[in-house]
């Protein structure tokens, strides 16, 4: 049998990260169904103790952490869920997506970048691809990362290498960046598709 709750009570709550852990045990608890009662026969730990976390009025030790991960069936981190600082995000608007210039752009070909993030969290480059004009001469790329093609309208076929794929409304083609890739022949003009490549995280 557990007993009483002994967890030093000296701590007053700092702010956000009491906030966090209160919203996750009292989340988690109601999740599996566990009244108040039953968590503190589940942790050893008083009612009134518990009833203290789930309204951040106090700090929680490491032990009574492990107690309470251990008795709703999660892990330690679970309990801190949500407590990352702000991420950057890039919103863009519909026909604000910056216009940029690539081989072929030349050609009846837009580019339309959809927002990137800078720096080491640049890990997706959204671009919006639309092509009016018929060329004599397509485009081939090649770049590090994985490619993801989604098509929106028109219809085309797209190369990859030796391989060539009919790509229609709805369609979707992933593949390795580092083969040489790009329309092989534009069937049904306008053409529009979405292409996002993901580049490797280095750490």
């Amino acid at each position: 049998m557990p007993e009483p709750d002994s967890t030093p009570r000296e701590e007053t709550p700092s702010g956000h990260l009491e906030d966090v852990i209160a919203m996750r045990v009292r989340e988690l608890r109601l999740a599996k169904g566990i009244s108040l009662a039953e968590l503190a026969r589940l942790t050893g730990m008083s009612k009134a103790m518990l009833s203290k976390i789930e309204n951040a009025q106090t700090s929680c030790s490491l032990s009574s952490l492990a107690r309470l991960a251990e008795a709703l069936a999660v892990p330690v981190t679970a309990l801190f869920r949500g407590l990352d600082a702000e991420r950057e995000a890039v919103h863009t608007p519909a026909g604000h997506g910056a216009q940029i210039a690539r081989r072929g752009s030349n050609v009846g070909h837009l580019y339309q970048l959809l927002g990137a993030l800078r720096g080491e969290h640049k890990r997706l480059e959204p671009l919006l691809v639309t092509l009016t004009e018929a060329s004599e001469v397509f485009p081939l790329f090649q770049h590090p990362g994985t490619e993801f093609l989604y098509m929106l309208d028109g219809v085309m076929v797209y190369g990859h290498g030796q391989a060539r794929y009919e790509m229609r409304p709805g369609d979707s083609l992933v593949f390795d960046g580092e083969g040489s890739h790009g329309p092989a022949e534009l069937v049904e003009l306008p053409i529009r598709f979405l292409a996002v490549t993901a580049y490797a995280h280095l750490a």
